[in-house]
């Protein structure tokens, strides 16, 4: 024991100039500083001695990181400049002495990867990643985290996808990373799409696509092209602006077309050969809805997936679905569209009941329900829809049975959040009848009654 001590004394010596500092300028009292000595001995002496822990360090970094916080509130009410002195160090410190010690608990390099992710120290984050990614190249999260990190923070797509591409070779059969490669493909496609419509790059393309020629057939002279100087001597020419060719180029470019998420799209489906997995990545591709590539995504994952399984549930909602992807609730095509895709939603019901394919037919309307922009007519004939899938589900159950209450009571949820009263209150009635005991239904019987 006597060695621990002797090292927690070590540690505790090294903060005194910065607490005398703090006292000096008036940011602690003596009390207060007397105080935090002594929560720092018994940190340090629970920390060297025999039986720490994890969460001990943990809690210690916690600690320090209020403390640091409330010097920083108190230097600035005050008007101080910066005592020379950060909690920073300290705490990078404490949070590299746990990850040495635990090297085999990830919730302790992510306490550390986080702090340092917040405190702006790139180059510590960076050092960070190597070291865990060495030690735990298995672990999916931290290639994730590490490729987010590259894209969020350091605004590096190419230093992601590396991190996206190594974490594949060590965890070829982590579904999630396969995922969240996808995601990050389309992220980077939605800020270039949306920097585009900024710049007004896309317009100026519709806008020459689109200009018409028009010509006065009735007119008793031919109208000439305008020659400048500028065609006569190029070298003259001031013209700023944009090449159309160099922005139809751009727009042709495998990123914006979206060949490398269908790349990525078609090596997961040779890994796994899951059309439920591939429906994931179809719900994923759609939370983009704005970007013009959509269409040949979606439309390439849906036929991908009946090719393999036309008749799985997965393959048949994500086939009806496809022609709304890129169709925004606003756009004059969407009504006409739904009707299509509606009209096959009823056939299917009929000719595949399952359910499987009713679950996932209400999720999907649901969503479309709950968009703010959706046209009042629009969103009855949708509820309609659903009380007609409702109707069929409640059949199926009644006839094959099925241990789906948990899942009945989670749909009710969602229809009373959404205000859909009479939906609530019929498939409340009948699931009641099914499952009369179920905690869930009766707490929303007792719910609706008051």
């Amino acid at each position: 024991m006597s060695g621990a001590s002797d090292k927690a004394r070590f540690y505790l010596e090294q903060s005194i100039p910065e607490l005398l500092e703090l006292e000096r300028k008036k940011i602690f009292t003596k009390d207060e500083v007397s105080s935090i000595a002594k929560r720092r001995s018994d940190f340090e002496h629970k920390l060297n001695g025999r039986g720490s822990v994890p969460f001990d360090y943990a809690r210690y970094a916690e600690y320090e990181m209020n403390l640091d916080a409330l010097r920083r509130k108190r230097t600035k009410r005050m008007g101080q400049k910066n005592a020379g002195y950060t909690g920073q160090k300290r705490i990078s410190f404490i949070l590299d002495r746990a990850t040495r010690k635990f090297h085999g608990d990830i919730g302790l390099w992510m306490q550390y990867l986080d702090y340092s992710r917040k405190q702006k120290a790139h180059k510590k984050v960076a050092q960070i990643l190597t070291s865990v990614l060495r030690l735990h190249p298995i672990k999916p999260q931290l290639w994730i985290y590490a490729a987010k990190y590259m894209m969020e923070d350091q605004g590096d797509m190419t230093g992601a996808r590396s991190y996206m591409q190594r974490g594949l070779r060590f965890c070829k059969q982590s579904k999630e990373l396969w995922l969240e490669y996808a995601r990050l493909e389309l992220i980077y496609i939605a800020k270039i799409t949306g920097r585009r419509e900024i710049l007004g790059l896309d317009s100026q393309l519709y806008k020459q696509a689109t200009q018409p020629v028009l010509e006065d057939h009735e007119a008793d002279h031919i109208a000439l092209s305008r020659i400048t100087a500028e065609d006569i001597n190029p070298s003259l020419s001031t013209d700023d602006s944009i090449d159309q060719n160099v922005l139809q180029n751009l727009s042709k470019t495998p990123v914006l077309t979206g060949a490398i998420p269908i790349a990525i799209f078609d090596a997961a489906m040779d890994n796994f050969k899951d059309v439920s997995f591939g429906e994931r990545f179809y719900n994923v591709a759609i939370e983009f809805n704005n970007i013009s590539c959509i269409r040949q995504i979606s439309n390439h994952i849906a036929n991908a997936l009946t090719s393999l399984d036309p008749a799985s549930p997965a393959s048949i909602s994500c086939f009806i679905r496809q022609p709304l992807a890129g169709v925004q609730t606003s756009s004059s095509d969407f009504p006409a569209i739904l009707g299509v895709v509606l009209k096959q939603l009823r056939i299917k019901i009929e000719t595949h009941p399952s359910l499987e394919f009713l679950d996932r037919s209400v999720d999907w309307l649901l969503s479309y329900i709950s968009g703010a922009d959706i046209d009042p007519d629009i969103r009855t004939v949708i509820i309609a829809t659903l009380s007609r899938v409702m109707g069929q589900y409640r059949t199926m159950i009644q006839t094959k049975g099925g241990g789906l209450s948990d899942r009945v009571a989670d749909l009710l949820r969602e229809f009373q959040a959404r205000g859909l009263e009479k939906l609530f209150l019929s498939t409340l009635a009948w699931s009641s009848e099914v499952w009369p005991l179920h905690p869930g239904l009766l707490t929303l019987k007792d719910s609706a009654a008051s």
